[in-house]
């Protein structure tokens, strides 16, 4: 697949397969993600790929979020709360859940460095799984769960939980991603 068609391709699935994904597919988005660019090349990341039980376990964990999501019902609306709180409780039934964690700290310019240097990680993986056949969802509300996932992972306690993505075969296909925001963009001359 040409780069430009797996960028424009990229987008967040919902549901999945529930078909296993070759071990080797999931370690060869994880290794494009430790291609990422990194402040000072600190590639402070850690990745936690779970499936079979140690997945139910983290998707039972996750699905606690639900009881957070009552705060956004205003926001949210009836039916997108419902929307939420389905996607919550199944995870689309993504086969594998990777756990993204990093080096804690309280300095602010380490934070920001290493927050974007993840971000390009994610961004790395997500687009690996696409040029894979998979899809991915990059699941940010798992902060409201951070320590049960830390606690369950065994994730020291001097790191952070940053997210967790679903990854597996997409249940339909092809999916089709939405369109960017033509007003996204300020040129200054």
């Amino acid at each position: 697949m040409e780069f430009r068609d797996v960028m424009l391709g990229r987008h967040s699935v919902r549901e999945f397969s529930p078909e296993p994904v070759d071990r080797d597919k999931i370690s060869g988005v994880i290794e494009a993600a430790r291609h990422a660019p990194s402040s000072q090349n600190e590639q402070p990341w850690r990745f936690y790929v779970t499936t079979g039980e140690s997945r139910s376990r983290l998707g039972k964990v996750i699905s606690q979020t639900t009881i957070h999501l009552s705060e956004y019902m205003d926001v949210l609306g009836p039916k997108g709360y419902e929307d939420a709180a389905h996607w919550y409780s199944e995870l689309g039934k993504a086969p594998v859940l990777i756990c993204v964690a990093s080096p804690a700290t309280e300095d602010l310019l380490a934070k920001l460095n290493r927050h974007l240097s993840v971000g390009a990680a994610i961004e790395n993986l997500l687009l690996a799984a696409v040029d894979e056949g998979l899809a991915a969802c990059n699941i940010t509300y798992s902060h409201w769960v951070e320590d049960e996932i830390a606690a369950l992972l065994g994730i020291p306690e001097d790191w952070d939980v940053l997210t967790v993505i679903a990854v597996g075969l997409p249940a339909e296909s092809p999916a089709v991603a939405p369109a960017g925001r033509p007003d996204d963009t300020v040129w200054l001359d």
